[in-house]
């Protein structure tokens, strides 16, 4: 096209023009043609700094008795869902399936039915491509005599299983609740010595004021929202830009609101037209800045601050992240907070090697953020009493401020202080193992 217009620019009104005004001519086309390019490339990319869908998460009622024919159509909501999104240039990179908590449905079975039956539906979710939620065993409408039975079944079922996924709830509306406290710290031994790579806990949460339907895992559970689907979102890069523009608290605070705030609301609007073309109910964002790896949020607060994680003005940095996701508007779900999960984040575990995070310093940051105590590397040999204490301390901060906390504690079977981590999964980077006093 170019050669094109060269050509005839040699002749104008029918009379030859000079070699020079020729190249004039064809200089200006091809500045045209390149502007033209660079802004249709601005048009369909607007900007490094977009967020991925971390997932898409349906909650349904599970039935075992027909539980394939559901999963069949929620995945095919779930499609509906992630394309419309992709089609907006989003990346999705999970789409998950969560159920009401498993106990209601398991009642009638024997615990080898109940395994057996769980086996199938992991082989089914790895075959078929999603993550799944099975709910806690012992949930937010358990009776104050905590069923210890459940429990330990969670831990069979995780223990032999590699999607899914389940938890304990150890507060909620209508208090902590010290026998699932105690329950949990059981699974969690249990799972350091009898699951693969002691990766069970990976899989496994202790749940504090957690609301129901949130699309974050583990703690994910079904309650009244059968047929209804949420969004989780990755975003600490995001946030990160946001927060190297200033160093300005209320600067910062308003960079995020914005940047965030616009991504957060296209989303939002496709879920409101994908909820209209699949029937499912949209209920939500979970607007917590999930890291991955490189992807960190600890180095946004780092950017910011300008010292390293854990130094002071840590505390206020959290505070600053939560406060602009409180002020975004869109439907808010989940955790909607700050995650600083220790081996989810290449600079979290890079200041937690180098003993500038702690167990306590992580709790004090909860306090102003979510989502607990997240991932985070143990000894192999750590105790049930040892690990109750806690998980005491998060419940009795999350009931005490009803905000929404987790644990996932990792003890790593054989390994001890001063030791790294050799874990091999995609979602992971690797620690040293630090006392847990």
């Amino acid at each position: 096209m170019i050669a094109s217009v060269a050509n005839k620019a040699c002749v104008v009104n029918g009379r030859p023009i000079c070699a020079f005004v020729a190249a004039l001519f064809f200089g200006l086309a091809i500045f045209s043609a390149a502007a033209s390019a660079a802004s249709a490339q601005t048009v369909s990319s607007p900007g490094k700094n977009r967020p991925k869908v971390r997932t898409v998460t349906a909650f349904i009622e599970l039935d075992p008795s027909r539980y394939e024919s559901q999963i069949s159509a929620t995945l095919a909501a779930l499609e509906k869902i992630k394309s419309a999104c992709e089609r907006a240039g989003f990346t999705v990179e999970t789409v998950r399936i969560t159920t009401q908590p498993f106990p209601e449905y398991t009642r009638n079975l024997s615990d080898q039915q109940a395994l057996d039956f769980f086996r199938k539906y992991d082989q089914l979710a790895q075959k078929d491509g999603f993550d799944a939620a099975i709910g806690p065993a012992i949930g937010p409408g358990a009776s104050r005599q905590d069923d210890s039975r459940e429990a330990h079944l969670l831990a069979r079922i995780i223990a032999s299983t590699k999607i899914l996924e389940g938890s304990i709830v150890i507060a909620s509306d209508d208090g902590i609740r010290w026998n699932a406290v105690q329950s949990a710290a059981e699974v969690i031994h249990d799972l350091a010595g009898n699951s693969p790579n002691s990766l069970g806990n990976f899989r496994f949460a202790a749940a504090a004021m957690v609301p129901a339907n949130a699309p974050f895992y583990p703690a994910s559970y079904e309650l009244n929202g059968d047929h209804t689907f949420a969004i989780g979102l990755e975003s600490a890069n995001v946030v990160a830009a946001a927060m190297a523009s200033t160093r300005d608290p209320g600067q910062a605070q308003r960079a995020i609101e914005d940047s965030l705030g616009r991504w957060a609301q296209q989303i939002e609007a496709i879920g409101k037209r994908a909820a209209q073309d699949t029937g499912w109910k949209y209920t939500g964002i979970d607007l917590s800045p999930a890291p991955l790896k490189e992807v960190s949020i600890g180095g946004a607060i780092e950017n910011f601050t300008g010292e390293p994680l854990g130094s002071n003005g840590t505390l206020s940095a959290v505070a600053i992240i939560t406060s602009a996701l409180k002020s975004i508007p869109v439907m808010r779900t989940g955790y909607s907070g700050l995650m600083l999960p220790v081996l989810e984040d290449s600079v979290i575990a890079r200041r937690w090697n180098e003993g500038r995070l702690s167990l306590n310093s992580l709790l004090l940051y909860s306090s102003v953020c979510a989502t607990g105590l997240d991932v985070i590397p143990m000894p192999g040999d750590t105790s049930e009493a040892e690990i109750a204490p806690i998980l005491k301390d998060v419940a009795s901060l999350a009931y005490k401020w009803h905000k929404p906390l987790a644990v996932r504690l990792l003890p790593v079977r054989g390994k001890a202080v001063g030791e790294q981590t050799e874990f091999q999964d995609p979602f992971l980077v690797n620690a040293r193992i630090q006392p847990i006093r």
